[in-house]
């Protein structure tokens, strides 16, 4: 099997794991922590860092310091993973959901103006697949309705939007690092922000919002969201590594892209000029062939995929009779395929012939 994803684990990862272990930091405290939130905001070019235990509780997090509550209304891509609608819903809150635009397959900024009302307090912006929203249209739609933008990076660490880094152009950034993200820590998240006030703010609700100045002393509800200290070695040690891991991600990328590009049938993923992106996973768009078809058959051939993300408004949480044609198209057209660092140039080589030939055979 050719699976979709494998964290990339070299470097210092076990040194840092053996030395948590043997001073016995495994917990929330630790030295670890400090460094990996320090050293992952200074990668995103950003003032702060607060690690959390996932990136659906950065998401919540995030929401919750710029005070999203009940009855407000947060703008959400329509076509995302489920955490972004979720967390607005944790908080009492309405998602309201966006289609997507074929250009960068996220978020369309000239839809969103559509659908701000005086209950509209955010926007919650996902960088898909590791390709950049278009975020100056989206600021300025923000500044002209006093509204937060919270990046949704978890799928684009290191990705450039006009020279910036993703999760440094909004109020706050979150980020994953789940096991088959960029870097992982095998389950952890994290908040980057210039802002002290709401740095300040997270911490303390990351940590049940006990005082500063009285042990067990809580004056608000808070949440148990610490990311371990053995987590954070892991991480660090994956932050050496990450430019590495984004050169390789994007290698990968430009294989694929030439030995698919004059494939009939297929759409390669978006490269802006304006953008840089990451690759979090090699996604395509299929025509031609039916998608599930197309996942079925490289399955027989030991090769994993995976299709795109079922948009928001089919959810039965969610479920909105309204039109969402672009974010329908791409959920059933688009495949991701594997590009995890370390996959071989012949594997690669394998799965585009694969698809060409059940491209041909219909």
């Amino acid at each position: 099997m050719i699976p979709l994803a494998r964290p990339y684990l070299e470097g210092k990862v076990f040194k840092y794991i053996k030395e948590c272990i043997k001073t016995r930091w495994i917990s929330s405290l630790g030295k670890f922590v400090v460094k990996f939130e320090d050293g992952f905001s200074k990668f995103c070019n950003t003032r702060y860092g607060i690690s959390v235990c996932n990136g659906t509780a950065a998401l919540h997090l995030a929401l919750k310091i710029i005070g999203i509550t009940k009855g407000d209304e947060v703008i959400v891509p329509d076509l995302t993973f489920v955490a972004g609608a979720n967390t607005v819903t944790y908080l009492g809150a309405k998602p309201i959901f966006v289609d997507s635009e074929m250009l960068t397959w996220n978020i369309d900024p000239q839809k969103i103006e559509d659908e701000i009302t005086s209950k509209t307090r955010a926007i919650i912006v996902v960088h898909l697949y590791g390709h950049p929203a278009q975020m100056t249209e989206i600021s300025n739609i923000a500044k002209r309705h006093n509204l937060f933008i919270v990046e949704d990076a978890c799928e684009a660490h290191g990705a450039l939007y006009r020279g910036k880094k993703v999760g440094s152009i909004g109020h706050l950034g979150v980020f994953s690092f789940y096991g088959n993200k960029i870097i992982t820590t095998g389950e952890g998240g994290m908040i980057v922000t210039n802002s002290k006030k709401l740095n300040d703010r997270a911490r303390f609700l990351r940590d049940h919002a006990m005082s500063k100045h009285r042990r067990y002393f809580h004056t608000e509800i808070g949440f148990n969201y610490r990311l371990t200290n053995i987590q954070a070695a892991i991480g660090l040690a994956q932050l050496d590594k990450i430019n590495y891991i984004i050169k390789k991600k994007i290698e990968i990328a430009s294989l694929y892209n030439t030995l698919l590009k004059d494939v009939d049938g297929v759409i390669l993923p978006p490269k802006q000029d304006w953008a840089k992106n990451v690759y979090w996973m090699y996604s395509i768009l299929m025509h031609k062939v039916s998608r599930g078809k197309l996942i079925k058959r490289l399955s027989g051939y030991g090769i994993e995929t995976r299709p795109f993300f079922i948009p928001m408004h089919r959810l039965p949480p969610f479920r909105i009779n309204e039109s969402f044609p672009v974010s329908d198209h791409l959920s059933k057209c688009g495949i991701n395929l594997p590009c995890f660092v370390g996959i071989k140039e012949r594997e690669i080589e394998f799965i585009c012939d694969k698809i060409k030939e059940i491209l041909v055979r219909g």
